[in-house]
C-alpha cells in the first residue's frame, strides 16, 4: 500500500469543494422562488436533502437537523370572506461538517493498493508503482487498436489463423503509430520546440506533443502524377509544406525520401 500525498492533497481539496457546494445546495432548500412550492412536510425536506448529499458525494460527513415550526396568524374579513385563522407549517434544516468523519474520510485519501505476480527480487515496490503510473500508455495502445486508428475486429474472421494474422499485422501498425509519435515528441522537447501549422482553420495552435495521426494528416493531400508524353514518363509531387517538412526531419528522414519520387526515368519495363 503506498500513498501519494499530493493526490491527496488534491482529493482532499477537492472533497472540500464538493462540501462547500453540498452546502451551498442545502441552504438554497430555503430560498423562496418564483414558482418554487416550499416543502409541506419534514420527510420531503429530509428526501431532498439525501439526495443533494448523495449527488455531492458526502454522504456521513455533513450532519443534518430538520425542525418543524408552525406560523398562526389572524385574516381579516374582507368582503363576503370571512375572517379566519390560517396556521402555516415551516420546515426547515440546519446543516453543520462533522469535523471528525471528514478527518476520517481525508486519511483515506491518496492510497493505493498493488498486486503483483512478480517476485520482490525482479520487481521493486518502486518499480511497481511506476510500471502502473504507465499503464495508460499500454491502455491508449489498445485503444488505438480498437479505434479509428487501426479498427481491429477480428469478430468478422471465421478462420482463426486469419483473426491471429490480423492481430498481428495490426499490432505491428501500432507499433510504428507509438514509435512515430514517441519520435516526435522526444525531438521537440530536445529542442524546447512546439509544433504549428497542423491545423487549417488555426495555423498558430501549437503542441509539444502531437499524436501520431494528427501527424499523418498533416501529409493528407499530397499526389504523385504520371504523365507519359511521346513514350516518355514524368513524375510530379506535390511540394511539401514548411511544417511537413519539420516533421520529417524532427523524424531524423532525409526530404529526399520524398523528391526522389518525382525523379523522371524511362518507363519500367
Amino acid at each position: 500500500m503506498v500513498r501519494s500525498l499530493p493526490h491527496a492533497a488534491t482529493a482532499a481539496a477537492a472533497l472540500h469543494q464538493r462540501l462547500a457546494h453540498a452546502q451551498a445546495a442545502l441552504a438554497a432548500l430555503h430560498t423562496p422562488k418564483q414558482g418554487k412550492t416550499p416543502f409541506a412536510d419534514v420527510a420531503s425536506l429530509q428526501q431532498a436533502a439525501e439526495a443533494l448529499l448523495k449527488h455531492h458525494e458526502v454522504v456521513g460527513l455533513l450532519t443534518l437537523t430538520y425542525a418543524e415550526t408552525m406560523q398562526v396568524r389572524q385574516v381579516r374579513k374582507y368582503g363576503a370572506r370571512p375572517a379566519e385563522t390560517r396556521t402555516a407549517c415551516k420546515v426547515y434544516v440546519t446543516v453543520t461538517r462533522d469535523a471528525p468523519a471528514i478527518q476520517a474520510a481525508e486519511r483515506r485519501l491518496g492510497w493505493r493498493v498493488y498486486g503483483t505476480n512478480r517476485p520482490a527480487t525482479a520487481l521493486t515496490l518502486e518499480q511497481a508503482v511506476l510500471t502502473y503510473r504507465n499503464e495508460y500508455l499500454v491502455e491508449r495502445g489498445f485503444g488505438r487498436l480498437k479505434g479509428h486508428s487501426l479498427s481491429l475486429t477480428p469478430m468478422y474472421l471465421a478462420d482463426d489463423d486469419r483473426a491471429t494474422g490480423l492481430i498481428r499485422w495490426l499490432t505491428m501498425g501500432l507499433r510504428v503509430l507509438t514509435l512515430l509519435e514517441g519520435v516526435v515528441r522526444r525531438r521537440l522537447r530536445e529542442l524546447g520546440e512546439q509544433l504549428t501549422g497542423r491545423y487549417a482553420g488555426n495555423p498558430k495552435r501549437a503542441t509539444a506533443h502531437p499524436t501520431a495521426e494528427s501527424l499523418l494528416r498533416t501529409f493528407k493531400g499530397l499526389v504523385l502524377s504520371f504523365v507519359t508524353v511521346a513514350g516518355q514518363t514524368y513524375r510530379h509531387v506535390t511540394p511539401l509544406s514548411e511544417v511537413q517538412h519539420k516533421i520529417l526531419r524532427l523524424l531524423d528522414f532525409p526530404v529526399t525520401i520524398y523528391t526522389e519520387l518525382a525523379v523522371n526515368s524511362e518507363n519500367p519495363p
